[in-house]
C-alpha cells in the first residue's frame, strides 16, 4: 500500500486513508466509511472462457445483468462467470474484499479489461480499497482512471442507467393483421395448446432471468417489464408508475379506513428539521444520522442553519404537541400523515424494498395512560397484519423486536415479518412503536390529569411503506412476470377476443358487450381490442402484468355462448356458459386470493425450523429456512450470533460466496420474538449460551 500512496502523491493525487477493521463485502465496507464524501463503489472480477477476464467497476446501488454487460460490450455469445478467490489472487493479486481499480497495476500481462460504470465519473471522487481490506482510499476520480491509464487499462465506460432500461434483444415483429399462426385462432375457441408456444416466441415479452436462477435480475426485471417502476437519474430514487401506485391507492385506502375507526385524523406537516429540532432527542438521531438528508444551500447562498428533510417526523410533530397538549380533556391525540421521507443510507437499493425516498404512513399518538398506548400498539400492528394477509395475500409473523433492534429513542418495538422463500430471507413489514414518555421529555409535552397534577403522556408511532408492494411481487410473482391477488390488481380481469376472418366485428362486440356487463357488476375489466396485436401477444402481456384473470371470446364461443377462464397464478382454464359468467368470475376472484395466500403460507412455514443448539444453526439458514430458538435474550449474545454466523457462513456456501458479491449480509439477525410462543419449560438452555432462555426468537438472513 506504502508504494501505491507513494505512486498517488507523485502524480499530485490528494488521497486520504482511512483505515478500518477487515471487510469483506460492500455493505459491511459502508457502515465504517458511510459517511465520507465520494463515490461507493463496488468491484466483481468476471471472465469468459473466450473473451478473457473482467474487472466491472460500478456504483455500489446498481444492479448488473451479465448478459445485457455482455451484449454492450460486444461479447458474442459470452457467458460472463465470478471469478473465485483464487482467481482473484492469480489475476490481481489481491485478497477477498480488497478488489478495486487500484489492483490493475498488478496486471503486467494487460490480461484484464477494465469496464467502468460513466455513472462513477459523475462524481467529483470515489472511495476504493487500497489493495487491501483494512483501509479505504479517498481521491479524486480523474487520479483513479489516470491511475488505470497508466499501468495500462484505460478503462471501457458503459452507461449502466440505459443498460438496465434497454429492452432485450429484439423479437420477431408482431403481425399486425390477427392472431399468429398457431396462436389460438384456427378453432375460433379458447385458444388451444398452441397458444402459449406461439405466444412465447412471438411477443418478446418473456424474461431473460429466472426466479430460480438469478432472483435479483429477475426481481428488477420484473418490476421493470410490468410498468411498475421507472429508474430516475438520482440513485436509490424511483418512479412509480400508475401499475403500482394503483396498488399503493388500494393499500392506502383499506388501511386509512382501519385507522380512522381508532379516531385517528390525518394531517400534513412540513417536509424539513430544524437542525436544533432534530438533535433534540439524541437517541433517536444518533438512530438516524447516517441517513440523514440535509438542505445547506439557498441559491447561491449558504443557509444560517442547515435544514434536514425528514427521515421521520416525531421531532417535526413533537413541538406542535407539546403546544396542544394542556389537559387530559387533550388527549388522546391521534395524528396520521400519507407522506414521503428521505433516508439516504448507502446500503444496496432496491426498489420498493430499500430506497432513498419512499412512501408511507406514519402515526403518531398521545395517551394519558401507558396501558392505553399499550393497547393501541397491538390494534395497529394487527391492521398491518391485515394489510399483508387479506389484501396483499402475504402472510407475516407478528412479534415484537429485541432491544437491539427496536427503534432508537422508543420503549419497544412491534413488528409483522415476512418471509420471502426464494430467497430463504426475512423482511420487515411493519412497525408499531411504544415511545413510552421518552420523546415527551425530551420536548416538553406535559398535561394535568384529573387532580390537576402534571403527566407527561405516553406516546406511539407507527408506520407502513411501499415496502408492502415489493414483498407481495416477491413473494407471488413468476417467470411469466407478476401474480397480483385480485383484492389489490388495477385490473382483475381482461378480455381478449380471438378473431376469425369474416366474423371480427362480431366477436369484438361481443367481448366489449361482456367486458361492459363486469364492469358494471364491480368487476376491474378492461377489453384488449387493440387490432394490431395477436391474442398471444395479449395473454404474454396481460400475465407480464399480473392481471389475475383472462377471458377468451371467439368464434366457436360465440356459437356456444360460453367463454374461457383463465387463471394466472396456476394457469387452469374452464369454459364457463355466459348466464353463469358473473358468478364463476366472482368465485374465482375469491379462490384465487385465498389461493396465494394459502400458498405462500405453506413456503413459510415449512421454512420455520425449531433450533435447540448452535451446531444446528447456520446449516438451518443455509437451507433458507429461518430458525426458532431458544434465546437468553442478551445483547452481546445477539451481537455474538451476528458475527459467529457470517464467519461459519462465508466458511460453508458457495451462496454466502454469492451474497458477497451482491453486498447482501450472510450474517444472522433476530428478526423478532414472536406474540405466540411454543411452550418454554423452565431450565431450557440458550441455543448459543447455554444461559437459561427466557423466550423462543425468530431469526433469520434479512433484507
Amino acid at each position: 500500500m506504502e508504494t501505491l500512496l507513494a505512486e498517488l502523491k507523485a502524480h499530485g493525487a490528494a488521497a486520504t486513508v482511512h483505515a478500518h477493521p477487515a471487510v469483506l463485502t460492500s455493505e459491511e465496507a459502508e457502515a465504517h466509511i458511510g459517511g465520507l464524501p465520494g463515490a461507493h463503489i463496488k468491484n466483481l472480477l468476471v471472465s469468459d472462457k473466450k473473451h478473457g477476464v473482467f474487472l466491472i467497476t460500478m456504483l455500489t446501488e446498481r444492479r448488473v445483468d451479465m448478459k445485457a454487460v455482455a451484449r454492450a460490450l460486444s461479447l458474442a455469445g459470452a457467458n460472463l462467470r465470478f471469478c473465485d478467490k483464487e482467481a482473484l489472487k492469480a489475476h490481481l493479486g489481491v485478497e477477498q474484499g480488497a478488489l478495486s481499480p487500484l489492483a490493475l497495476a498488478n496486471d503486467a500481462d494487460g490480461k484484464v479489461t477494465f469496464v467502468l460504470d460513466d455513472g462513477v465519473l459523475k462524481h467529483e471522487s470515489v472511495l476504493a480499497h487500497p489493495l487491501v481490506n483494512t483501509a479505504t482510499l479517498s481521491l479524486p476520480t480523474a487520479a483513479l482512471v489516470a491511475y488505470a491509464t497508466r499501468h495500462g487499462h484505460a478503462p471501457k465506460t458503459l452507461d449502466f442507467d440505459a443498460l438496465a432500461a434497454a429492452p432485450p434483444p429484439a423479437a420477431p415483429a408482431v403481425k399486425a393483421d390477427g392472431p399468429a399462426k398457431g396462436a389460438g385462432a384456427s378453432n375460433g375457441g379458447g385458444g388451444g395448446k398452441g397458444s402459449a408456444a406461439a405466444a412465447k416466441g412471438e411477443t418478446g415479452l418473456s424474461l431473460q432471468n429466472s426466479k430460480e436462477s438469478d432472483f435479483t435480475a429477475w426481481y428488477t426485471e420484473v418490476i421493470l417489464k410490468s410498468e411498475m417502476i421507472e429508474y430516475y437519474d438520482i440513485s436509490g430514487c424511483y418512479i412509480l408508475r400508475p401499475w403500482s401506485f394503483t396498488i399503493w391507492d388500494s393499500i392506502r385506502d383499506f388501511l386509512d379506513a382501519l385507522i380512522k375507526t381508532l379516531g385517528v385524523q390525518n394531517c400534513y406537516f412540513p417536509l424539513f428539521i430544524s437542525k436544533s429540532a432534530l438533535e433534540a432527542e439524541k437517541d433517536h438521531v444518533e438512530g438516524f444520522a447516517p441517513e440523514v438528508a440535509w438542505v445547506t444551500k439557498s441559491g447561491d447562498g449558504d443557509l444560517a442553519e442547515p435544514i434536514a428533510v425528514r427521515p421521520t417526523s416525531e421531532t417535526i410533530m413533537y413541538p406542535a404537541y407539546a403546544k396542544w397538549i394542556r389537559s387530559h380533556r387533550d388527549l388522546p391525540l391521534k395524528l396520521n400523515q400519507w407522506n414521503n421521507v428521505v433516508r439516504w443510507e448507502f446500503k444496496y437499493p432496491t426498489p420498493f424494498l430499500r430506497s432513498r425516498e419512499f412512501l408511507w404512513q406514519e402515526g403518531h399518538t398521545a395517551h394519558a395512560t401507558k396501558a392505553e398506548a399499550d393497547k393501541e400498539v397491538l390494534q395497529v400492528l394487527d391492521f398491518y397484519r391485515r394489510v399483508y394477509e387479506e389484501l396483499l395475500a402475504v402472510p407475516v409473523i407478528k412479534g415484537t423486536k429485541t432491544d437491539k433492534e427496536k427503534f432508537a429513542g422508543g420503549d419497544y418495538t412491534t413488528t409483522v415479518e415476512g418471509f420471502i422463500a426464494h430467497t430463504g430471507r426475512g423482511i420487515q413489514g411493519a412497525t408499531s412503536h411504544c415511545l413510552g414518555q421518552n420523546f415527551g421529555k425530551m420536548f416538553k409535552i406535559e398535561f394535568e390529569d384529573e387532580r390537576s397534577e402534571k403527566q407527561i403522556p405516553w406516546q406511539n408511532s407507527w408506520g407502513l411503506t411501499t415496502r408492502t408492494i415489493g414483498v407481495m411481487v416477491m413473494t407471488h410473482s413468476d417467470n411469466k412476470g407478476l401474480v397480483l391477488p385480485p383484492r389489490v390488481a388495477p385490473i382483475q380481469l381482461v378480455v381478449v377476443p380471438i378473431p376469425k376472418k369474416g366474423a371480427d366485428a362480431e366477436v369484438f362486440a361481443k367481448a366489449e358487450e361482456v367486458a361492459a356487463m363486469l364492469q358494471a357488476a364491480g368487476v376491474r375489466t378492461t377489453c384488449d381490442t387493440r387490432a394490431n396485436y395477436t391474442p398471444g401477444w395479449k395473454y404474454s402481456h396481460w400475465e407480464l402484468k399480473g392481471v389475475p384473470l383472462r377471458l377468451e371470446i371467439g368464434v366457436n364461443d360465440l356459437a356456444k355462448r360460453q367463454a374461457t377462464l383463465v387463471r394466472r397464478d396456476t394457469g387452469d382454464k374452464c369454459e364457463v356458459p355466459m348466464p353463469t359468467l358473473l358468478q364463476k368470475v366472482a368465485l374465482l376472484l375469491v379462490e384465487l386470493q385465498h389461493d396465494l395466500l394459502a400458498r405462500a403460507t405453506r413456503e413459510r412455514d415449512e421454512r420455520i425450523k425449531r433450533v435447540l443448539t448452535w451446531a444446528e444453526f447456520v446449516p438451518t439458514l443455509d437451507g433458507k429456512c429461518m430458525a426458532l430458538t431458544p434465546f437468553c435474550n442478551e445483547t452481546e449474545w445477539e451481537d455474538k450470533v451476528k458475527e459467529l454466523s457470517r464467519e461459519e457462513s462465508l466458511k460453508r456456501t458457495d451462496e454466502a460466496a454469492e451474497d458477497v458479491r451482491t453486498s447482501t449480509s450472510v450474517a444472522a439477525k433476530t428478526l423478532c420474538i414472536p406474540h405466540d410462543q411454543p411452550e418454554l419449560p423452565a431450565g431450557t438452555p440458550c441455543f448459543v449460551s447455554g444461559k437459561p432462555a427466557k423466550c423462543w426468537v425468530l431469526w433469520g438472513r434479512s433484507y
